[in-house]
């Protein structure tokens, strides 16, 4: 997670970096020799020849996302959820309890059994080490590689399922060069300790290595494990807001063979730059490397949740470019051969009976259908509008049943259904039907759009929400349609989510309430065509709003 950022001086010696490229550290990025390949002795997950491998040789790129739950443990459906949009795999955040609450083995066993019931890959991590040397709080790799020895029964015999990732960002940016030695000794303390797992080491500078240092001592640190199972996690947020940025940094440890993976990135943009999660994404498509984003859901910031209060229903504006834009999660993952995936089963489910809505309100609407069937079994339904030859997806769901929200008012939907199997066979689609949602109430509320900023593909706008009655709006919805296919990309003063053309704005812990005869302003940033029209229609909780 990032709880720190990168500082002025940070992105200038990034830039540096970059433009210095491979001449600060030679062919490789200790400057060193490529790597000598090393026998993997691990008899599950291994590397070889710096590609993250399966015990039966198949490479495994892992597409997946990061889920809270030592914060959030009651949320034991998120895997679940996490699976049915398709994931192979998660990153799960523990606690060795020198921070939060510590996991005991019973948990932790409990969290392994759910990633194999979900045919998840399962990377699990100790959180509390976030910031070493610069967060007071912060705990050691020392004292990390103690906790994942205390697991060692737990751990036993789950090599083909479980990474083990010592500790999150476990070095600040105060001397990052002191993490070096530390992140050896811990791998060599897990090794000594009989642990076979595939182990991920994470870059200091709160992840973001803008200081090379992981990138220079790479070799070093590879070479410390006399397995060579061992994989390098780099976190991309505002320090990588250029394309050469991210693929300098990729390609520098492809092009050593050293195994890399983006173990978490995001996506808003904030006073240190933009992350360009889009870059990100395709490069790590066409390297064929890993990514898991961050997070599920339960961030301090809710810009950063891809689930809105953990309903995979719900996804944000980022949760759906993350599962199903390009490069995303369900176009490109494939689950693990160890579950049966990967081409062992090859035949996809029937195609779902004929969808009926009922319910249907100005914004909402239930879906249901009839189950399709699969040799082995379907995992997951999805559920599409369908616009002549376009689809767009709307939502996921485990069951035969999903509930459609933030849609149109006073608008049609075609809408068809999908099924997938966990080998990540899709069925045919369902045959479509069409629902209109209907006019909302009128409303006490009066809303005021406006254009602040273009430029060529995007524009900056905000939206003054008044309430026009005589008693205090507590808690609220606003919705609205953009009519040229603009999206909002970052968004203050309230938590986006959007579907296709409709978004839906919830507000920030700062703007949920709004006093009678008071406002709130929204402001956001957004991409654009050649035309950038207003909306000119809004509602706030399902009602209709006056427009100036």
């Amino acid at each position: 997670m990032r709880t720190r950022k990168s500082s002025v001086t940070a992105r200038l010696l990034t830039a540096l970096a970059t433009l210095l490229g491979l001449l600060v550290l030679g062919a490789t990025p200790s400057g060193a020799a490529e790597p000598q390949e090393v026998q993997p002795q691990a008899v599950g997950l291994h590397i070889s020849n710096g590609r993250l491998l399966e015990a039966n040789g198949n490479d495994f790129v892992m597409r997946g996302v990061n889920h809270a739950h030592t914060w959030y443990p009651g949320e034991t459906q998120s895997l679940a959820d996490i699976k049915a949009l398709g994931a192979n795999s998660v990153r799960v955040v523990l606690s060795n309890g020198h921070r939060w609450t510590r996991n005991t083995p019973e948990d932790v066993a409990a969290v392994i059994a759910s990633c194999k019931a979900n045919r998840l890959i399962c990377v699990l991590e100790v959180h509390d080490t976030t910031g070493y040397g610069e967060e007071a709080a912060a705990a050691t790799l020392d004292s990390a590689a103690d906790y994942w020895i205390g697991l060692k029964d737990v751990l036993a015999g789950q090599e083909d399922y479980v990474i083990v990732n010592i500790g999150n960002e476990p070095w600040g940016n105060t001397d990052p060069a002191g993490w070096t030695d530390p992140t050896i000794a811990a791998v060599k303390k897990l090794r000594a300790a009989g642990l076979d797992h595939t182990i991920m080491v994470d870059a200091p500078n709160w992840g973001q290595d803008w200081q090379n240092v992981m990138r220079t001592n790479a070799q070093a640190v590879y070479a410390a494990d006399p397995t060579g199972n061992l994989i390098f996690s780099i976190h991309m947020y505002s320090v990588y807001d250029t394309p050469a940025e991210i693929t300098d940094y990729l390609n520098a440890f492809v092009a050593a063979k050293l195994p890399i993976l983006i173990g978490e990135f995001g996506g808003p943009a904030d006073q240190w730059g933009d992350p360009d999660e889009d870059t990100m994404m395709a490069a790590a498509q066409q390297l064929d490397l890993g990514y898991l984003a961050w997070s599920w859901s339960g961030n301090t910031d809710p810009i950063l949740d891809l689930a809105i209060g953990f309903d995979p229903n719900r996804l944000s504006s980022r949760g759906q470019r993350i599962f199903h834009g390009a490069n995303g999660i369900a176009q490109t993952s494939e689950e693990a051969t160890v579950f049966g995936g990967g081409g062992t089963d090859t035949q996809a489910p029937t195609a779902p009976g004929t969808p009926t809505a009922s319910a249907v309100t100005s914004t909402s609407a239930t879906l249901n259908w009839p189950a399709a069937s699969d040799n082995v079994g379907v995992t997951a339904y999805e559920i599409v509008r369908v616009t002549g030859t376009t689809e767009t997806a709307l939502a996921a769901s485990t069951t035969t049943s999903a509930a459609l929200t933030g849609l149109s008012p006073n608008t049609t939907y075609t809408l068809a259904v999908y099924a997938k199997d966990a080998a990540g066979n899709r069925s045919a689609r369902s045959a479509t039907t069409t629902l209109t949602t209907t006019s909302p109430p009128a409303g006490t509320c009066a809303v005021a759009y406006r254009v602040v900023n273009e430029w060529p593909g995007g524009f900056q706008a905000d939206l003054t929400v008044r309430n026009t009655g005589t008693a205090p709006v507590n808690g609220w919805t606003l919705g609205f349609s953009f009519p040229a296919g603009q999206t909002v990309t970052n968004m203050w003063g309230g938590v986006p989510t959007q579907t296709a053309a409709a978004v839906r704005v919830a507000p920030a812990s700062y703007t949920t309430t709004i006093p009678a005869s008071g406002s709130v302003t929204i402001g956001f940033t957004g991409t654009r065509g050649t035309t950038n029209p207003s909306p000119t229609a809004f509602t706030l909780n399902g009602a209709n709003c006056t427009t100036s």
